[in-house]
């Protein structure tokens, strides 16, 4: 039998309410396998492994680990938005030398298309560099954009079950509050993440999927401007008396002086003015069919991290992505994705397989055309009908403590640091 191999397992990009229960299960999973020895969590993400701030997560105790299941967003062992580009190769021979310090033969990395670019490309030059290193990678994203538009690749991702029941739970209760105060404020604007995607912003049409409400739904890729917008809410007001509009950050409103993160993307949360600002500044300016005002809700990073609204379908998908990740590393299979694949029709259920990392790396998902309706506004009961499924139909029971989240809480058991230190390529003063 060949000696065990170490695993750094690692996250990377915006969080999501089921990420820890990816990690809960390669943890859990590496316990039964022998080819696996310790599993260190690095500490934010790639940055943790070049700093060499490793984690034991084989010596915490098992209750806490179970408790990752219930343990949103990634306080566990943290994330981070450092990107490897080819450009770094101190950080690439940086992250060989880590990984060859701690016997390491498994690196597995929990994130987005970003992210398993990068545990690809970790893996190979690993292997060009004379190290066996298998790199694996588990797939995490709310805005359900990893993979591929024909769903071949990965029918969803884990973590956007969870963010389409909150926007579920989140516009009915927003319903309620716009039917007693529309006298006065008849425009509620709730804006939804997804900055290029749809996938977030249409799951506002769970809340409502026999169309009674006065619901307009506005994605990134709605074929609409904000002039089409007003008269569209006008209508709607001149009928019902109020509208409720769910829009994406992404939708096109022009210039909002945006910020951007390290890998180019716009963090609307964090921009001087938001979309839904900018709508409703718009709606107020131009004026609306009936008196009273637009008025905005801007939910944030609550959108990811709001455990109490998880779906349980979906907690149950990370975790056995996660326990599959941890047994593709065991068997050696490197430069795979963990993934789910739905079956055909009509009871929901999935399969776990693996698919190439390259190939999901190289893929980019768009949210189906077919499923905006025609009047841009809308998303079509073949949304609603590959949606629903993954919400689930029951609340999540949480562990309580004098009235408080009980929430896993690992102990500060980290590597013995064997390197001299180490400062990324990227944050270094220019």
């Amino acid at each position: 039998m060949s000696k065990a191999r170490n695993m750094i397992v690692a996250q990377s990009g915006g969080p999501s309410p089921v990420i820890n229960n990816s990690l809960r299960g390669i943890v859990e999973a590496a316990r039964e396998l022998d080819a696996v020895g310790t599993v260190y969590g690095a500490r934010h993400g790639i940055e943790g492994v070049l700093k060499e701030e490793l984690i034991d997560l084989s010596a915490q105790p098992a209750e806490e680990i179970s408790l990752l299941r219930f343990t949103p967003a990634a306080g566990s062992i943290g994330t981070c938005r450092y990107k490897l580009k080819p450009a770094q190769t101190e950080d690439f021979e940086r992250a060989i030398e880590v990984f060859k310090a701690h016997d390491v033969g498994y690196f597995l990395y929990i994130g987005g298309n970003d992210s398993m670019d990068t545990a690809n490309k970790v893996a190979e030059l690993a292997q060009k560099s004379g190290l066996d290193l298998v790199g694996i990678g588990v797939p995490k994203t709310i805005d359900n954009d990893v993979g591929d538009s024909e769903f071949k690749l990965i029918d969803h991702t884990p973590g956007y079950g969870s963010v389409a029941k909150y926007w579920m739970h989140m516009v009915q209760a927003a319903n309620e509050e716009n039917a007693g105060s529309s006298p006065a404020d008849p425009v509620l604007v709730m804006q939804a993440m997804g900055r290029k995607i749809g996938y977030i912003p249409a799951a506002a049409r769970l809340a409502d999927p026999a169309r009674e409400m006065p619901l307009q739904i506005y994605l990134a890729e709605s074929p609409c401007t904000l002039e089409q917008m007003a008269d569209q809410v006008n209508d709607q007001l001149r009928k019902d008396g109020r509208c409720i509009v769910v829009v994406s950050e992404g939708f096109d409103v022009g210039s909002i002086g945006e910020t951007r993160d390290s890998f180019g993307h716009v963090m609307f949360s964090a921009s001087q003015t938001t979309v839904a600002q900018s709508v409703i500044n718009y709606l107020n300016k131009v004026g609306l069919a009936t008196k009273g005002a637009a008025r905005a809700n801007v939910p944030g990073t609550d959108q990811r991290h709001a455990i109490a609204l998880a779906s349980t379908v979906d907690l149950e998908e990370a975790y056995r992505s996660g326990q599959l990740a941890a047994l593709l590393a065991a068997r050696g299979e490197s430069g795979y994705m963990s993934t789910i694949l739905r079956n055909d029709p009509p009871i929901y259920s999935v399969r776990y397989d693996k698919v190439p990392l390259a190939e999901v790396a190289g893929s980019e998902r768009t949210f189906p055309a077919d499923w905006i309706t025609k009047n841009g506004f809308d998303v079509t009961d073949d949304f609603v009908r590959y949606a629903k499924p993954l919400v689930g139909e029951e609340m999540l029971s949480m562990p309580i403590v004098d009235g408080r989240y009980r929430l896993a809480r690992l102990q500060p058991l980290h590597a013995e640091q064997k390197l001299p230190s180490y400062v990324p390529q990227a944050d270094r003063p220019k």
